[in-house]
């Protein structure tokens, strides 16, 4: 039995090796070599695998087994967990409610609780995804449709609390290995169980009448959320604009500086909130009174501490029940006084890899821990990722995650263990779907500009990466010849232009799928 088992490794060995062979005599792989001699592209990182979908045959491949930084190639891992384990169809509850008694007069004795269960998408989003991102103008539309609820049901007086509660999953707003100044913006938002506009607020800059005069700043949907220290001069037409923003992190004051031109259209950036929870505890008790809503108590926060999981309670863990929602809550269940269903897990899927919106793929991280392992954290959803990609024959050793994102920057995985996960996917039920998740060269999503010269006989759907020092790029192409390939395109270590490294990648794929 051993002298077999050894004769198969010597084979399959050889094999490979007459595959590599065989990669490197390419007229595919000569293209490749020779877009990757330019002498620029000498000091950073290669890595690069391209397989035939199939025949399994390698096409090419550099450093295929080698670990580089994926940024947010790293979606592509979580993103098919989730579609594998938890569904497409899957959906969730927001809900509104009490443990106290509403009476006929429309007075609540006890708290009103705002439970979140990891929908995204309590924004302005339009979904599904039509080619790019669409927001309307009613960023809090959910929180309004609930108040609006409470109304519809009685509600008058709350003689309790406003809680806002985020408990289903732990209290980890942030991942390990992220850099500081990304907690500021967008892409660092805090993650959370109950996400309200994508846990940012929008800053309006627009010039003053006259120079000299400080610019006009607002900040929607919650004006109130941020103290701002507006340092912004409005300077003669023609000058150009220079905006800098500053927040300590655990702090809610913005200090703005610089320079905006009179003649300036404006600017409007997302500013990362602090506490997602007490953002919208806050905001829906300003929602409520705005009803009449009399609400005697104080607005406050229900989190789940990572030190206090062990002790959970039953309510906190249990999924919103339905069925019949009356003005009295059963034994030991909460009264639901109002819902929101959100959309399938598919359309937010599709948001996560078309934009590379790094909050709903933590949020999607947390949501296997707490669907499919042992808690909503990062590491019970970690934990779960490992498990599906040992089960995808993703080699352990050739990838490490501590987030869903790709965010940070401790992840690692090499070229092979991407396009291992890739060949996996296409195999599966959900693998269409998955593809179509991804964005399309020339039409949509992060490459709706790129790639403007591909042989119209080809398609290449695949997902950006980028970080500083960093660009990526994964998925499926069909060559020109009708061959479906998986490939992963790593880069690292590079201080030259983004464009010259992105234009290098885009070479790299048009190299592949334009074969003769």
């Amino acid at each position: 039995m051993r002298r077999k088992r050894a004769h198969f490794a010597i084979v399959s060995c050889l094999l490979l090796a007459a595959q590599l062979y065989a990669a490197s005599h390419d007229p595919v792989a000569k293209r490749i070599d020779g877009i990757l001699a330019a002498p620029d592209l000498a000091r950073g990182f290669w890595g690069i695998e391209v397989v035939s979908l199939d025949s399994g045959k390698i096409i090419y491949t550099q450093n295929a087994d080698k670990l580089f930084t994926p940024a947010s190639n790293t979606k592509l891992f979580t993103t098919a967990a989730a579609l594998a384990l938890i569904g497409p169809d899957y959906t969730s509850r927001t809900t509104v409610e009490t443990s106290g008694i509403l009476d006929k007069y429309g007075r609540l004795t006890g708290d009103l609780v705002l439970v979140g269960r990891g929908d995204p998408n309590l924004s302005g989003r339009e979904l599904p995804y039509n080619l790019k991102t669409a927001r309307n103008d009613h960023p809090i539309q959910v929180l309004e449709q609930l108040a609006d609820a409470l109304v519809q049901k009685g509600v008058k007086y709350v003689d309790g609390d406003i809680v806002a509660d985020d408990s289903y999953f732990a209290f980890e707003r942030y991942g390990e290995g992220w850099s500081q100044d990304d907690l500021v913006l967008a892409d660092g938002a805090p993650v959370s169980a109950l996400t309200i506009n994508d846990n940012v607020v929008f800053v309006n800059i627009l010039p003053a009448d006259r120079p000299g005069e400080h610019a006009f700043v607002s900040i929607t949907p919650f004006a109130d959320y941020y103290h701002i220290d507006n340092r912004i001069i409005t300077t003669p037409a023609g000058t150009g604009r220079k905006i800098f923003i500053s927040r300590e992190p655990g702090s809610t004051s913005l200090t703005l500086w610089g320079n905006v031109p009179l003649d300036d259209a404006g600017a409007n950036e997302a500013l990362a909130i602090e506490d997602p929870a007490e953002f919208a505890a806050a905001l829906f008790h300003q929602l409520l009174e705005k009803r009449g809503i009399v609400v005697y108590g104080k607005q406050s926060t229900r989190h789940t501490e990572l030190a206090s999981l062990s002790t959970l309670t039953v309510t906190a863990m249990a999924p919103a029940r339905g069925g019949d929602e009356s003005s009295r809550a059963l034994p030991n269940q909460p009264l639901v006084l109002a819902s929101y269903q959100s959309k399938p897990l598919i359309e937010d899927v599709r948001v996560i890899n078309k934009v590379s919106q790094n909050l709903h793929a933590e949020i999607l991280l947390r949501l296997l821990g707490r669907e499919k392992g042992s808690a909503g954290t990062v590491a019970g959803g970690l934990e779960v990722l490992h498990g599906f990609l040992n089960q995808a024959g993703v080699p352990s050793d050739q990838y490490v995650f501590y987030d869903g994102s790709g965010l940070s920057r401790q992840n690692l995985a090499t070229p092979h263990a991407v396009v291992q996960l890739l060949r996996y996917a296409a195999s599966q039920s959900w693998g269409s779907s998955f593809r179509e998740t991804l964005p399309v060269a020339g039409i949509d999503g992060s490459l709706s500009d790129r790639f403007p010269n591909l042989d119209p006989r080809t398609h290449v759907y695949a997902k950006t990466g980028s970080l500083g020092g960093v660009k990526a790029l994964s998925g499926y192409a069909t060559t020109a010849r009708g061959q479906q390939v998986a490939f992963s395109v790593l880069s690292n270590n590079f201080n030259l232009p983004n464009k010259r490294v992105l234009d290098t990648i885009d070479s790299v794929v048009e190299a592949i799928v334009n074969e003769k």
